[in-house]
């Protein structure tokens, strides 16, 4: 395993920042966390993350787990994924093709269907929507099981209107329900290619898009917080406006950007 791999997980029974704002930042990755307003309710937080990058290979690993009755399960995802945190950074770190991503998804299928996992599932309570996402080269590429939203900001995106990579799943999960334990399991992958100079991938949990009075179900008011302020500075100004806003659900927030300097894709017609 390369020495350079930096690493950091969390779950919200460590640590739930209920009415308390938080920043952590590894590397180029921030990672935003507010477990909601106890005046609104809230009393546990039950969101996870994990990230590993490695800067001199290129490459950025992210879990983010929003789970429910308990935080049992994203910390059984957590410690799966540690587990295995040798083959997956090995696969990571092989020269980018047409392969590449597929064999991250194969493995990640192994460990989800793996008997053992499984049967730990089946005796915990609760369960998490997982999302899963990589960079790797001038590429993006996602996991997705439940309800966890992974948006790509740029400017060339951004004036076509789309902002949102992967679509909102509900009544999937991994935990006590499980949807690998169905005939046929329900998850959904996807790869973008980044486009050339600045973009910001912002992986969210639910809590921000549903917060009262809805400051950030439109995707625009996401992209035009990062217009007026540094990133950490923009990160920081959405946790305060969903307190403010009387939040209660838990959000967390794992943001990164990443430079591209090769060409990307372009219409036949397109100078």
């Amino acid at each position: 395993m390369s020495e350079s791999i930096e690493d950091f997980s969390w779950i919200g029974s460590q640590d739930n920042f209920i009415d308390h704002p938080n920043l952590y930042q590894i590397k180029h990755v921030i990672v935003g966390r507010y477990g909601g307003n106890s005046d609104a309710g809230q009393y546990k937080n039950e969101d996870g993350c994990l990230v590993w990058l490695d800067e001199k290979l290129d490459w950025e690993f992210s879990i983010l787990l929003d789970a429910h009755n308990t935080s049992e399960s994203a910390q059984k995802i957590i410690e799966q994924f540690l587990d295995h945190k040798n083959e997956l950074t090995h696969l990571l770190s092989l020269p980018t093709n047409h392969q590449t991503f597929k064999r991250i998804e194969e493995k990640i299928l192994t460990i989800f269907q793996a008997e053992q996992f499984l049967s730990i599932c089946r005796n915990i309570t609760g369960e998490t929507a997982c999302l899963i996402v990589v960079r790797k080269d001038k590429y993006v590429w996602w996991f997705s099981i439940g309800d966890c939203v992974l948006f790509l900001l740029h400017q060339e995106l951004a004036a076509l209107g789309q902002f949102q990579l992967n679509q909102r799943q509900f009544y999937e999960w991994i935990g006590q329900v499980n949807t690998f334990e169905q005939d046929v399991p329900c998850y959904s992958v996807g790869i973008k290619e980044l486009r050339k100079g600045e973009n910001r991938l912002f992986l969210t949990t639910d809590g921000l898009l549903e917060c009262p009075h809805e400051p950030y179900t439109n995707p625009i008011n996401i992209y035009n917080s990062f217009c007026n302020a540094n990133d950490k500075e923009s990160i920081w100004s959405m946790l305060k406006n969903i307190q403010k806003n009387g939040v209660k659900d838990s959000t967390t927030i794992v943001f990164w950007k990443v430079n591209i300097s090769k060409e990307a894709t372009r219409a036949s017609n397109q100078d």
